[in-house]
């Protein structure tokens, strides 16, 4: 039996004001993905841009094969915004097969926030395939950039990456430093352990605090370490 509110939603889908296609797209969200997908597929390709973007989100709810082969394609779209946002979709669907098209988009786009997003997916998705991709990233000019990679790489305990992460010690932001404490905890090696006790002692207190939290999950990894 369809969901009862699916004739509503389906007429505001095809209302003329953008508002009401928009709150009609999170209402799909919570319905069974064989009455939602069909719906939010046709504004995927929407004249607004926020419409657009709405229904990329709303595949996130309704990962299926035919969602996640729309999202993929999307990362070529002419519009970096809905690049961008297709990527960090993908990262939310959980589905290893992307990697390589995220990896793609990273190596090969030109828009820092698309690469951004993707580095971003590919931490989401804990994949090691994305380890050289990643380490690529942390050279990037735009420090988000390299904030995310950072991240990333401790999501997919890249501890081959210490080395590369090393230099980021000394960074002049403060969230970039945080971000490595962060990620060094989840990389058990010494010189994680050497860089995390440098930071505990950082002059930024969220910073401290993450490198203190991070000694605390790496000292359990190497229990023969001070």
């Amino acid at each position: 039996m369809p969901h009862p509110r699916l004739p509503e939603l389906a007429l505001k889908l095809k209302s003329e004001k953008s508002g009401e296609r928009l709150l009609a797209l999170v209402a799909l969200r919570n319905l069974p993905t064989p009455e939602a997908f069909p719906l939010i597929k046709p504004l995927l390709f929407d004249d607004y841009l926020p419409v657009r973007s709405m229904a990329i989100r709303s595949l996130v709810s309704h990962p299926s094969a035919e969602a996640i082969s729309l999202l993929v394609q999307m990362l070529d779209d002419p519009n970096y915004e809905i690049r961008a946002g297709a990527a960090g979709a993908l990262g939310a669907v959980g589905d290893h097969q992307v990697v390589q098209g995220l990896s793609r988009v990273f190596l090969e786009d030109t828009e820092w926030l698309v690469r951004f997003s993707a580095a971003v997916s590919l931490g989401n998705l804990k994949d090691p395939r994305a380890d050289a991709v990643l380490l690529h990233a942390l050279d990037h000019a735009e420090v988000l950039v390299q904030q995310a990679a950072i991240a990333a790489l401790g999501e997919i305990k890249a501890v081959n990456a210490v080395d590369s992460l090393l230099c980021f010690v000394q960074s002049e932001d403060w969230l970039v430093r945080k971000t490595l404490a962060t990620t060094l905890g989840n990389l058990p090696t010494a010189k994680s352990l050497s860089a995390l006790n440098y930071l505990a002692k950082d002059d930024h207190p969220q910073v401290a605090t993450a490198a203190l939290l991070a000694l605390e999950r790496i000292r359990q990894e190497l229990p023969n370490e001070p």
